[in-house]
């Protein structure tokens, strides 16, 4: 049994790598900067996305809450128009194409303003997908370079003649200068998933508050609507036509005269 172990450990040294073990071995055994690099450029954008998209959901906050839902609710269209006058966010995009059309149609009304919120939430929505896919995906990209990072350390050790603690020392070293990448990729993704949901949260209340205004203010519209007048030429049932009863009082006249002749 020892005597076949020993022979079968040069068969298995002398084997040669297949074309393409060999293609991938190439490409794996170069440097790992490079992911480094990638997710610091990847780290960078996602600083400026939220960068931007806080100053956006910023200057688009709704200001006066309580006072517009107050004015919406006593049906008070003018001071809400003025209230929302020169705010843009969200809810006063929606809002004033609704109080444009306080005298139309209130399914009109809540058809436009319908139109109005979904064209809006583009517009808080952009970005969100970049951060969204970084957070997920910026801890596999570390993990790939620490792979990498790995790959390459074990080959380096398999080239050189070290044992003992030499050994030990030099495969400890290459593995933590490859968990480096995978420690980026963690601090890349955390921030980029905190803003996603903050974001996320902040557009979703937006949208909801937008909703309740816009009920608000179309149940105000269904009740100050003027009914239409019924048409003349309806009749009411059970009503006789106003001509009917005076032609049969004319008849039951003639009746009257009738019976005096022949008396």
């Amino acid at each position: 049994m020892h005597m076949f172990i020993q022979g079968s450990a040069p068969l298995a040294s002398a084997g040669e790598l297949g074309w393409l073990t060999k293609a991938l071995l190439g490409v794996t055994l170069g440097s790992v900067e490079w992911v480094l690099w990638l997710l610091v450029v990847l780290s960078v954008a996602s600083v400026a996305v939220m960068l931007e998209r806080g100053v956006f959901y910023w200057l688009r906050s709704l200001r006066g809450t309580a006072e517009l839902f107050s004015l919406l609710a006593n049906a008070q269209w003018e001071k809400a128009k003025a209230l929302l006058k020169g705010q843009k966010g969200l809810e006063a995009n929606t809002l004033g194409v609704g109080l444009s059309l306080i005298k139309a149609n209130p399914k009109t009304a809540e058809e436009n303003m319908s139109a109005a919120l979904a064209k809006g939430k583009i517009g808080f929505e952009r970005y969100l997908s970049f951060l969204g896919t970084l957070g997920s995906n910026a801890p596999f990209i570390g993990l790939f370079g620490t792979v990498l990072g790995i790959i390459k350390a074990f080959h380096e050790l398999g080239k050189t003649n070290v044992q003992g603690a030499d050994m030990q020392q030099t495969i400890m070293t290459g593995i933590s200068e490859a968990l480096v990448a995978t420690a980026v990729g963690l601090a890349v993704a955390i921030p980029a998933v905190v803003a996603f949901n903050i974001f996320t949260r902040a557009l979703k209340s937006r949208v909801g508050r937008t909703q309740a205004l816009a009920h608000l203010l179309l149940g105000g519209m269904g009740q100050h609507t003027t009914p239409e007048a019924p048409s003349s030429a309806e009749a009411t049932p059970g009503e006789a036509p106003m001509g009917e009863g005076k032609m049969g009082e004319g008849k039951m006249g003639e009746g009257k005269m009738g019976e005096g002749k022949t008396a």
